[in-house]
C-alpha cells in the first residue's frame, strides 16, 4: 500500500468513524477478526489433513505413513514461521520494595482503570514512558506485561505530571468501554511487529503467511487508524480524568518542550565536548536536572513551544499534534518545571542513584571510541585548518577543492559559520559550476531562512543528479520550516520517490545474475591498458574478464562485472587463493566505474562461460 493509498483510506474513513462510530468499530472488529481467522484457518486445515491422514492409515497403509511425515513436516515448518521468538524490552528493574512511592502510585492508577498487572517495571534512559506487552508464546499470546519507565522523563516532569503520563500510558489498557478500542490498539502493534519479524526471518513456512499479511498489515493499519487516534484521545480524557486538566496539558507541554532542549540542546552541548577534550568529563543523567533548569531559557521554551503548537495532525503517527490534544482537554499549554531534585524521579527512592550511576557509567562506555575518534578528527581539521590558512596568509593560491575543504573547515574545526558563508559566497561566485560549492552554499543560506538559496540548491540538483536525494531533503525542510506546507509536501514526495529509485538501482547493481544480459566493456584503449597493467600485479590471478551489465536505473551509469579465476591446479588451491586475490582486486585496482567483482570458478563456472564467448571480454 502507497503512501497515497494509505491516506486515501484513512480519509474516506474518518468521517465514518465520527458519524457513526459504532457502525465502524465493528466493521474494524471484523476485520481484525478475518486476520487471526486467516492464521487459525490455516493452522486447522493443515491439522485436518493430518488427522485425517491418521485415520486413513489401515486403507492407505505405507502411502500414509509417507503422506503424514509430509504433512507434519510441513505443519512442523508452518509452526515454526509462527513461533517468533519478541525480545522483551532492556531497562534496569525496579521492584516495590525499592521505590514504594512509585509502586503506589502505579497502583492506584491500576485500581482505577482495572488494568492488568505488570509483570515488571524497568527504567531506561529514554525520554519516555510505556507499556509493552511481551507475548510468552509469540504471535499465539499470553503476554508479560512491562512497564517502561525512562529515567530522563521522571526527571523532568513533577509527580503530579509524571501520574498524568503514566494514567494516560494505562488507559491503553484499560478494561470497561475502552476495551474494545485497546484490544483493536494493540492488534494494531501484533500484526505490524509480526510482518517484520517474518521479513527478517528465513523460514520456509513463511510463504503462507508473508503474502497476506503484506496486504493485510498495512490495509489494517489504514482502516483502524481512525479508531487509534481516538484510542489517544480517550487516553488523554483519562490522564485528565485521574489527575486534572492541568496537570495532563503540563505534561503534554513538558514532553514537548524537553524533547526539543535534548534534541537541539543539551545532548549537542555534550558531543561538541569531544572536539576539545579526550575523554568525556560529564555525567548527562546526573545533571540532567540541573542543566535543565539552567540551560533552559524562557525565550528557547517559547520558541519550541511555538513549533509545536504549530505543527498540524498528520497521518504519519497516531498521536495528534500537541494543539489538538490540549484543545481535546480545554486546557492552555502550561510549562511547570521541577526545580532540581524534586523531579519525579524522587519516587524512585534509595535506587535514584544508583540507576542515575549506571545510566552514566554505560553512556560513558558506550561513547568512549567514537568519542575519542571524534576527538583526534578534530584536532587533524584544526591542523589542516591551520596549515590552509597560512598558505592563504603567505600569498599562494589554494586549488578549487582546498578553497572549498578551507571554507568548510572554517565551519566545522573554526567554529566561525559567518567567515566560512563568505568564502563559499567567494568561491561560488569566482567557481559558479563547482556543485559541492553551490550545494553547501544554498544549503546555509536556507539555514538563514534567505530564499536565495532555493536557486542555488535547484541549480546544484540540476548539474549533478547525485545531489538530487540531498537537494530535496533541504528544501523540504526549509519550506516545512516556514510553513509552506504545499512546497514542502512536494519535495518531500520527489525525496520519497528519489530514494525508491536510488534502492531499486542499488538492489539491480549489487548482484549479477547468470540470466542477465551482459555487452562489451566499451573501454577505450588507455583506460583498459591501466586496468590491465593494475590487475597483472596482483599475484594469484590467473585470469580476468570484464562486461558491462544491461540495467535499466541510471543506464548511462555504467556497471562493470569483473570476472576472475585464481591460480592453483588443485581446487583447493584455488579456494585459498579466491579470498586474498578477491581482497588485493578491492583494495588495489581502480575501476573506470562502479564494479562488480566475482569468482568464475566452482558454482560460478558457468559465469566464465558466457564472459570468454563474449569479444574482448578477457583482459588478463
Amino acid at each position: 500500500m502507497t503512501n497515497e493509498q494509505f491516506e486515501a483510506l484513512v480519509r474516506r474513513l474518518e468521517p465514518e468513524a465520527t458519524g457513526n462510530p459504532g457502525r465502524y468499530k465493528f466493521k474494524v472488529l471484523l476485520l481484525a477478526l478475518l486476520g487471526n481467522a486467516y492464521l487459525g484457518g490455516i493452522l486447522a486445515l493443515i491439522v485436518g489433513v493430518l488427522v485425517g491422514l491418521f485415520a486413513s492409515i489401515m486403507v492407505l497403509k505405507a502411502l500414509a505413513i509417507k503422506l503424514i511425515v509430509v504433512v507434519g513436516f510441513f505443519l512442523w515448518m508452518v509452526l515454526r514461521a509462527l513461533w517468533v521468538r519478541i525480545e522483551p524490552p532492556e531497562g534496569i528493574e525496579v521492584t516495590a520494595r525499592q521505590a514504594p512511592a512509585l509502586f503506589a502510585m502505579i497502583g492506584q492508577l491500576r485500581q482505577q482503570l482495572g488494568s492488568p498487572a505488570f509483570h515488571h517495571v524497568l527504567l531506561t534512559n529514554e525520554f519516555n514512558a510505556g507499556v509493552v506487552q511481551s507475548p510468552r508464546l509469540g504471535i499465539f499470546g499470553w503476554p508479560r506485561n512491562y512497564l517502561l519507565l525512562g529515567l530522563p522523563l521522571l526527571q523532568a516532569l513533577t509527580e503530579e505530571q509524571f501520574k498524568a503520563v503514566l494514567a494516560h500510558e494505562f488507559g491503553h489498557l484499560a478494561r470497561g468501554h475502552g476495551m474494545l478500542s485497546n484490544w483493536i490498539y494493540r492488534q494494531r502493534l501484533r500484526w505490524s511487529r509480526l510482518l517484520a519479524i517474518l521479513d527478517a526471518s528465513q523460514s520456509s513456512g513463511g510463504f503462507l503467511f508473508k503474502p497476506f499479511l503484506n496486504w493485510f498489515s498495512p490495509y489494517f493499519n489504514a482502516y483502524s487508524f481512525p479508531l487509534a487516534r481516538a484510542n489517544e484521545y480517550e487516553a488523554d480524557a483519562t490522564s485528565a480524568r485521574l489527575t486534572s486538566p492541568l496537570a495532563a496539558a503540563q505534561a503534554l507541554t513538558a514532553v514537548s518542550v524537553v524533547a526539543c532542549y535534548l534534541a537541539e540542546r543539551y545532548w549537542p552541548n555534550i558531543h561538541r565536548q569531544a572536539e576539545d577534550q579526550p575523554h568525556p568529563a560529564f555525567a548527562p543523567y546526573a545533571g540532567f536536572s540541573t542543566g535543565l533548569a539552567a540551560e533552559l531559557d524562557a525565550a528557547a521554551a517559547q520558541d519550541w513551544l511555538a513549533h509545536s503548537l504549530a505543527r498540524p495532525t498528520s497521518l504519519a503517527d497516531t498521536h495528534p499534534a500537541l494543539s489538538d490534544r490540549l484543545a481535546a482537554l480545554n486546557a492552555p499549554p502550561s510549562l511547570d518545571l521541577p526545580v532540581p531534585g524534586e523531579g519525579a524521579d524522587s519516587l524512585l527512592g534509595e535506587v535514584r542513584e544508583s540507576v542515575t550511576q549506571t545510566f552514566d557509567k554505560r553512556w560513558e562506555k558506550a561513547i568512549a571510541d567514537a568519542w575519542q575518534e571524534r576527538y583526534r578528527e578534530v584536532q587533524e581539521e584544526r591542523q589542516k585548518l591551520a596549515d590552509l590558512n597560512t598558505r592563504v596568509l603567505g600569498g599562494e593560491e589554494l586549488t578549487v577543492a582546498e578553497r572549498f575543504e578551507r571554507a568548510l573547515l572554517t565551519e566545522s574545526a573554526g567554529r566561525d559559520p559567518d567567515d566560512a558563508l563568505a568564502q563559499l559566497k567567494a568561491l561560488h561566485e569566482a567557481e559558479p559550476e563547482h556543485v559541492p560549492a553551490g550545494l553547501a552554499l544554498g544549503a546555509r543560506l536556507l539555514e538563514r531562512d534567505d530564499a536565495a538559496g532555493c536557486d542555488l540548491v535547484e541549480q546544484a540538483m540540476q548539474r549533478d543528479e547525485g545531489t538530487i536525494a540531498r537537494g530535496c531533503e533541504i528544501l523540504r525542510d526549509y519550506h516545512w520550516r516556514n510553513e509552506r506546507r504545499d512546497e514542502a509536501q512536494a519535495w518531500h514526495q520527489r525525496l520519497v520517490e528519489r530514494q525508491a529509485l536510488l534502492e531499486a538501482a542499488g538492489q539491480e547493481r549489487g548482484q549479477v545474475l547468470l540470466k542477465e544480459k551482459f555487452d562489451r566493456h566499451a573501454l577505450g584503449d588507455a583506460e583498459l591498458a591501466r586496468l590491465r597493467q593494475q590487475l597483472r600485479a596482483i599475484p594469484g590471478l590467473a585470469k580476468a574478464y570484464l562486461v558491462r551489465k544491461r540495467v535499466q536505473h541510471f543506464a548511462h551509469l555504467p556497471c562493470y562485472v569483473l570476472g576472475y579465476r585464481a591460480s592453483g591446479f588443485f581446487r583447493f588451491q584455488r579456494k585459498r587463493h579466491e579470498a586474498g586475490v578477491l581482497q588485493q582486486i578491492r583494495n588495489e585496482v581502480e575501476f573506470p566505474g562502479e564494479t562488480l567483482i566475482i569468482s568464475v570458478d566452482g558454482e560460478n563456472y558457468r559465469f566464465g562461460r558466457k564472459f570468454a564467448w563474449m569479444r574482448g571480454s578477457r583482459i588478463v
